[in-house]
């Protein structure tokens, strides 16, 4: 009877709750250990995918997948985004140079580890993009994504920049001529299946680092396209 009783009193067991996994494929063991404590803060899992088993980037679900920026990071990309599970997997780079960021973007890379990875720096990317990780969208509306941004200004001038963050009403950018708030400017981009879109906008603000915040005229029909990509890439 003891018996009996202590099994209906004893607690079911819990089944721990799905959680959102990340690749990191082929990574530098150091690396490797500081980005998987990143995400382990915000209850993130993560998984070391060797470049020889390559092929799980199809065959398995992954939320995002951090990989070195290279000659074949491109590759890579391509792998994880053809399989139909991964079509929208969150691609952070380790490493590399701005060009070899611009070299991907219409892979729509994401977002970029620098090295020497420093902890701080790696925590604070992780936490501002762990809700796409996570697929809380609701809550985050605003899309790290880097690709490249064509800036014509007011005056006729032409500059470019690298997109930080993108939303259906602006955008934060990150170049190396930076235009002064107030300025009006027709931006251009283009990002995975949205062709490339124009919209009018203004500079609302700078800093120092040469990132600056522009804001999507809301009487421009064209922001349309963008906010429908952006809906789409949100459900996919």
């Amino acid at each position: 009877m003891p018996n009996s009783t202590a099994a209906l009193l004893a607690p079911s067991p819990v089944r721990r709750k799905s959680v959102a996994r990340v690749a990191l494929f082929d990574l530098p063991e150091t690396s490797a250990q500081l980005i998987t404590e990143c995400f382990r803060q915000f209850g993130i899992d993560t998984v070391s995918i060797a470049r020889e088993h390559a092929d799980r980037l199809q065959c398995e679900k992954f939320e995002a997948c951090v990989l070195p920026l290279g000659e074949a990071a491109g590759s890579i990309i391509e792998l994880a985004r053809g399989s139909a599970s991964n079509s929208r997997i969150i691609i952070y780079g380790l490493g590399g140079t701005a060009q070899d960021a611009m070299r991907y973007s219409k892979l729509c890379l994401n977002a970029v580890f620098h090295e020497p990875l420093e902890r701080s720096a790696a925590i604070k990317l992780v936490r501002s993009t762990r809700m796409l990780v996570l697929h809380e969208f609701r809550r985050y509306v605003r899309i790290p994504v880097m690709t490249e941004v064509g800036i014509l200004m007011a005056d006729g001038g032409r500059m470019t920049a690298t997109s930080l963050e993108i939303s259906s009403g602006g955008m934060s950018l990150k170049g190396t001529h930076v235009p002064e708030p107030g300025s009006l400017v027709e931006v251009s981009f283009s990002l995975l299946t949205l062709p490339r879109v124009w919209v009018r906008g203004n500079v609302t603000w700078k800093k120092s680092n040469k990132s600056f915040g522009i804001r999507f005229d809301s009487t421009d029909e064209r922001r349309q396209r963008l906010k429908e990509w952006i809906v789409g890439y949100l459900e996919a």
